[in-house]
This record gives C-alpha cells, sequence and structure tokens, in this order.
C-alpha cells in the first residue's frame, strides 16, 4: 500500500496542475506501470479505498476523499521542541473541517489590517456563514450604512457596534443601518 500512497500522492499533484485526472492509457507512464492490468489493479484498488470513481462516461474522477489531507496523529509544539510520530493519520478534507453549510458559506478576501490583534491579517480568506443574526464577540460580515466591513460584534449602551482588533482603529457606532451579511467561521492562509 505504500506505493499505492507514493502512486496517489502523484495522482493528487497531476490533478492540481490539470483539474482532471489522466486517461488510464495515460497513467500507465505517468506511474511508472509497465502493464494494463498493472493499472487496472491499481485503478481498483483506489476506487475499493474510495480515492476515485467512474464517471457515467467510464472516465476516473476524484471522489471526495481524494482530496482529504493527512492530519498528524499528534501535535506540533508552538513551544519546545518535541517528537511527533508519523504514523498513518485520519484524513480530512478543508470543506468538511470548516464548511457545515456549504449552500450558506462563502469566503471573503479580507483588506486591511483592522483586525490583526484577532489574527485576521490583509489578504488571508475568511469563511463566512451567511446568516442574518450573531451573537455578541461574534466576528462578523457587516453592512454598515450600504458598506461591508469585517469586525467584531459588541453591544454597548444595548445597542451593536463594531468593534475593531487594532487599536490604530475606532469603533463603528452606526449612524444609520447595521445588517449582518454573516459569521466568520474559519480563515485560511496561504504563507
Amino acid at each position: 500500500m505504500s506505493n499505492d500512497r507514493s502512486y496517489l500522492g502523484t495522482l493528487q499533484d497531476y490533478y492540481a496542475r490539470h483539474r482532471a485526472l489522466p486517461s488510464y492509457a495515460s497513467i500507465g507512464s505517468l506511474l511508472g506501470l509497465k502493464s494494463k492490468s498493472s493499472v487496472a489493479a491499481l485503478i481498483a484498488r483506489m476506487k475499493l479505498a474510495g480515492y476515485v470513481e467512474s464517471t457515467p462516461d467510464r472516465r476516473l474522477a476524484p471522489t471526495k476523499r481524494f482530496f482529504a489531507r493527512p492530519i498528524a496523529t499528534g501535535f506540533v509544539r508552538a513551544g519546545l521542541p518535541e517528537p511527533i510520530v508519523d504514523d498513518e493519520a485520519d484524513a480530512v478534507t478543508l470543506d468538511d473541517y470548516l464548511i457545515e453549510r456549504p449552500s450558506q458559506t462563502v469566503l471573503v478576501r479580507v483588506k486591511g489590517d483592522s483586525m490583526i490583534d484577532a489574527g485576521i491579517f490583509d489578504g488571508d480568506l475568511v469563511v463566512v456563514e451567511k446568516q442574518p443574526a450573531a451573537k455578541k464577540g461574534d466576528i462578523v460580515v457587516a453592512i454598515v450604512d450600504n458598506q461591508f466591513t469585517l469586525k467584531r460584534l459588541d453591544l454597548e449602551n444595548g445597542r451593536f457596534i463594531l468593534r475593531p482588533e487594532n487599536k490604530g482603529y475606532p469603533v463603528i457606532r452606526p449612524e444609520g443601518t447595521l445588517e449582518i451579511f454573516g459569521v466568520m467561521v474559519g480563515l485560511v492562509r496561504k504563507l
């Protein structure tokens, strides 16, 4: 199965570049498999493991599990170094991990630095679940006087306000309407 993991990795890289899986004929040359029967056996194992499936027109297609990434069995310390074990681990797709309601979830790119003390930086993608209500302390995408902003929802004298997470920015006390577009449920940052 360790060769199969290597083959799966090669197919995942191919998919990332081309947004499609190679044909059966191309898989052999891509993976260095000499015979059609070895390609067929590999594909059968990958189907059985739930990584790929056949479409009605007999092409290969990735399944949800194909995109799952392994989760290390241990933790990595942010303090002093500690050895970790590289065991076979569970896997999760980012969608499963971050998105509970796909039809109500959008990714919003952050522009600016008003939320840096909450660990949200310029260029980050925030995962936002669209909903018209939020509670005090939620980080929300709000519409204030017909403009969108990302801030922490707070209460002041019985009225909702939007609090930045950077002391260089003022609290937003809406003059007119304050509408909640959605609540932040996750963050994606590419380093």
